[in-house]
């Protein structure tokens, strides 16, 4: 699982960071992939929290759904603030967020204080990606941006086995607050920003400054259908990263712990096979590589949801991982394709913003289906 985003305005640093090439390319991802596990983290430890909760196992999957709209909203929030203070000021107002959340979810003794301590949490982990991808973007080569990619699916898939070990380690609430360890990098991340400042744009004398509208994105010839077809694959993915080890296990009569190891392994793997996908993808061209995104999405689901063998179950997550990564690697470009520089940004936000709607959506499908 990856969420890319694009930063309001780029950022000249003023103070030169003298850190090692490989450490900035790796920081970025080492912060990055803590925030993605409070994705996937709570979905082994929910049932023990709407037994301590004293609530439905339908009712608690809104800590998982509240992650997932806290990001959704967090995201173009915390663009915002990339824009006007630079990415130092949102790892600032990204960790005290993340602090926040963390307090509110372990001093909770009812789902609502629970949930909205997600969803602050969650806005924060929005700001720790925004600022990943903006640091990335500052090497101009693309490769540290596909290094947090990865530090982002890694972090996503790893949560479901954090998850559920820190769970029986420590308790539910310590599964719901995994995004903190992001903030044992947070120092190095701010001294890698260093002081920078935002770069604006100087009017030329009688030209007005374009305004891109949403409407205008919308209205671009092929954004609705890559866009659609990624809210597809993530409300199947993120619905069945809730419900597909809760029936793995289920069948098995496994631990949460050893689920949990098996379920990220599933998913891990279909992830890093998402790169053959993004590889083969011109030479099958659009309409078969989306007709193969959504066949792939579809066979996962109905293996995952009806399979009798727990294998089956294993390789529908893994499955809808696949298709879910290779169709941000594939869809993403076909989304903002012809959109030209000056609507680029919007583009993807909002691209971005049919993903995390999708990551929200999924478990609430999910826990409305099986209540």
């Amino acid at each position: 699982m990856t969420t890319s985003t694009a930063p309001a305005a780029s950022t000249v640093p003023t103070t030169p960071v003298r850190t090692p090439r490989a450490w900035r390319a790796l920081l970025p991802a080492l912060f990055v992939a803590p925030a993605s596990m409070g994705v996937s983290g709570p979905s082994l430890a929910l049932p023990d929290a709407a037994r301590e909760l004293g609530v439905s196992a339908g009712s608690a999957a809104w800590l998982m759904t509240a992650f997932g709209v806290g990001m959704a909203v967090g995201t173009p929030l915390l663009s915002a603030t990339a824009g006007r203070r630079g990415p130092g000021g949102t790892v600032r107002a990204s960790g005290a967020l993340l602090v926040l959340g963390a307090a509110l979810v372990l001093a909770a003794g009812s789902l609502p204080l629970a949930v909205a301590g997600r969803a602050v949490e969650a806005v924060g982990a929005a700001g720790v990606t925004v600022a990943a991808f903006q640091l990335a973007g500052r090497d101009g080569t693309g490769r540290t941006s596909g290094i947090v990619a990865i530090g982002s699916a890694l972090g996503g898939t790893l949560g479901l086995f954090a998850g559920a070990a820190v769970a029986r380690a420590a308790g539910w609430q310590a599964a719901l607050v995994l995004p903190l360890l992001s903030l044992l990098v947070l120092l190095p991340v701010l001294r890698l920003t260093g002081r920078a400042t935002p770069r604006t744009g100087v009017a030329t004398p009688g030209a007005a400054p374009g305004v891109v509208r949403p409407l205008d994105i919308l209205r671009a010839p092929g954004f609705l259908a890559a866009a659609g077809l990624m809210l597809a694959l993530s409300t199947v993915n993120f619905a069945l990263l809730y419900a597909a080890p809760h029936r793995f296990s289920a069948l098995t009569g496994w631990s949460p712990v050893r689920t949990g190891a098996v379920a990220a392994l599933a998913a891990l793997t279909g992830a890093l096979l998402s790169w053959l996908l993004i590889r083969l993808a011109p030479r099958l061209g659009t309409r078969r590589t989306r007709t193969l995104l959504a066949a792939a999405s579809a066979t996962a689901l109905l293996l995952a949801a009806l399979a009798p063998w727990p294998v089956a179950v294993l390789l529908g997550s893994g499955l809808s991982a696949l298709a879910t990564a290779g169709g941000q690697g594939v869809l993403t470009g076909a989304a903002t394709r012809g959109l030209g520089e000056e609507r680029q940004g919007l583009g993807i936000g909002l691209f971005n913003l049919a993903f995390l709607t999708g990551v929200a959506a999924g478990p609430a499908l999910a826990a409305a289906v099986a209540a």
